[in-house]
């Protein structure tokens, strides 16, 4: 990992809270409103996950706001390996795409075998998408060839699977740190960088996420290659999702403003979209009754 630049934690946290305080103008908001929608990720990551539940996720993917066609659909729901088949059937015809976790999340302590072996039993099963977590006690030990070739394994077991690679930012310590496994994931062949499994607190920030964009920006102009990002866990509100967006179009462009290049992992902040939206069009919040639970 030789070459890879310092990061200025002070100008990184100043930016970051600089473009946080930047308002988009009314017109302008609606439209991020509803990008939001599109590039989010609906997640359930629960012991107690069925194919009930999954069900009623899938539903709520396609049709976010029941009765209002307006709205889109979201990008992807991430699930267990177990609820992969789930998730299929019920989002079949659809344009929602099934993610998984695997490569033993939320740790990432297990054998590379065995991850790769989890990494095709999900393909197989069906995702499209396979979000993956670096072997976090190897990657701070200094062993990076060994996370290296643990994210070119498993990317090869993903086949036309895209790969999502979680660096889960908040046990790395240092921005240094974020930086250094963004730039060794990328190049291992991730398709998306992602901050967090949503487990471990902190998990996304805007100053790490403002790093690791600024990887991204660093890595295309150096391999001309695009990469994703995804920020997951801790983003609740319409106004976080709009400040991310606004922190990526300032950082990676336009080319970025798409579900192709962009994810919002989240639990719990569709409602509050969808209630924001509703604020918009009508100028008044209507109840969370309205809308379906999670």
């Amino acid at each position: 990992m030789r070459g890879v630049r310092s990061v200025d934690e002070v100008g990184a946290n100043e930016r970051a809270a600089s473009l946080a305080k930047r308002s988009i103008k009314k017109s302008s908001k609606l439209w991020a409103l509803d990008l939001a929608v599109r590039c989010m990720d609906l997640t359930t990551l629960e012991g107690s996950d069925t194919p009930g539940k999954v069900a009623a996720l899938c539903a709520k993917a396609i049709r976010p706001k029941p009765g209002d066609a307006s709205i889109p659909s979201v990008a992807a729901i991430c699930v267990y390996p177990a609820r992969i088949a789930d998730a299929v059937a019920h989002l079949r015809g659809s344009q929602v795409r099934v993610a998984s976790v695997a490569t033993a999340f939320p740790s990432g302590q297990s054998f590379t075998s065995i991850k790769v072996a989890e990494t095709k039993e999900a393909v197989a099963a069906g995702a499209h998408e396979i979000d993956m977590v670096i072997d976090r006690g190897a990657f701070l030990s200094g062993d990076y060839q060994r996370v290296y070739d643990e994210i070119v394994a498993v990317k090869e077991a993903c086949g036309s699977a895209h790969l999502k690679v979680i660096l889960e930012t908040g046990e790395l310590g240092t921005y240094d740190g974020v930086r250094r496994a963004s730039i060794l994931a990328m190049a291992a062949g991730a398709d998306f960088i992602k901050t967090s499994t949503g487990k471990v607190q902190p998990a996304a920030t805007l100053p790490v996420s403002l790093v690791m964009m600024e990887a991204i920006r660093d890595f295309v102009r150096e391999t001309g290659r695009a990469v994703g990002f995804k920020a997951a866990g801790g983003i609740r509100t319409s106004k976080q999702a709009i400040a991310y967006l606004v922190l990526l179009y300032e950082t990676l462009g336009a080319d970025w403003m798409t579900p192709e290049r962009f994810r919002l992992g989240a639990s719990t902040l569709l409602n509050d979209v969808l209630m924001q939206i509703d604020k918009e069009r009508t100028g008044a919040y209507q109840s969370g009754d309205y809308f379906t639970i999670d």
